[in-house]
């Protein structure tokens, strides 16, 4: 059975993101958040960086799904199923991340895209696609995710640092920002945003009583075998489980939390080599 319809992959095509509501019920939400926020492993993994102005971004990444409740999410069909249609093939997990935007202290993302610090890790072609599964509420106040309608179309921009992070060439991006719609992708938790490498998105900081914590799980397809070796894998058949898994794994507290996170400080160089010579 299909997750999405033909008209919703055009619309894909055509605007660069598309969202899936609800695509996690609300016991399934409630537990991966319960599993986040009692994660003293993911807290103590977590990574800090500099957004440009004086404001922190805080995020935990790991590469591989694992056997948890995270892993259940990455790999159930209703996710996986949906990317391939919209890719058209085979994918693997290219890693998923946790972005941790805490209540009055979570800094802001610049406008980016994700091939603009991908292309680095030796990938061809921007065949990829994130998704983003609400948490908490993604809210305006809270500094929900912003994308430009169909941004993607544009290719790969020039990215610079911007603090610790890569951001888009500016003038490309406000240039953009005069022709294509912005979208505020307000989302309640379960809700999933499905989009783009290529798609320019952004987020402003989290200064309201609320967090805005978000998983964002991304996939490769198979043909797009990066050339080189970087922080994250190369091709890994991804095993699929069925839907039902998220629950029962979730509801186990000897399972739910399993996975291995990576040292972003140490081990990721896709923003720093930015500093060299123009891309």
């Amino acid at each position: 059975m299909s997750v999405f319809t033909s008209d919703q992959i055009a619309d894909f095509n055509r605007d660069g993101y598309l969202f899936a509501r609800g695509l996690f019920s609300g016991e399934e939400t409630k537990l991966l958040r319960e599993t986040a926020r009692n994660d003293h492993a993911m807290d103590q993994a977590s990574s800090t960086m500099d957004d440009g102005k004086g404001n922190d971004v805080r995020l935990s990444l790991w590469n591989h799904p694992g056997d948890g409740i995270y892993g259940m999410v990455a790999r159930c069909r209703r996710l996986v199923d949906g990317v391939e249609e919209i890719l058209g093939e085979e994918v693997y997990h290219y890693h998923s991340k946790m972005i941790l935007k805490d209540a009055r202290v979570g800094g802001s993302w610049a406008w980016h895209q994700d091939y603009g610090y991908w292309y680095q890790n030796g990938l061809l072609f921007p065949d990829l696609v994130s998704v983003m599964i609400a948490v908490d509420s993604a809210t305006r106040e809270n500094g929900c995710l912003q994308v430009l309608r169909g941004s993607h179309r544009m290719g790969r921009i020039k990215h610079i640092l911007s603090g610790e992070q890569a951001g888009a060439d500016m003038e490309r991006v406000d240039e953009a920002r005069k022709r294509l719609e912005t979208v505020h992708c307000e989302m309640a938790p379960g809700d999933a945003l499905y989009f783009h490498s290529n798609t320019l998105h952004y987020s402003a900081p989290n200064n309201s009583d609320h967090s805005r914590w978000a998983l964002i799980c991304c996939y490769n397809t198979r043909s797009n075998e990066p050339y080189k070796e970087s922080h994250h894998p190369g091709y890994t058949p991804l095993k699929k489980v069925e839907d039902e898994m998220v629950l029962e794994v979730g509801r186990d507290d000897m399972r739910r939390s399993n996975v291995e996170f990576v040292n972003l400080v140490e081990e990721d160089e896709s923003a720093a080599s930015l500093s060299g010579p123009e891309v």
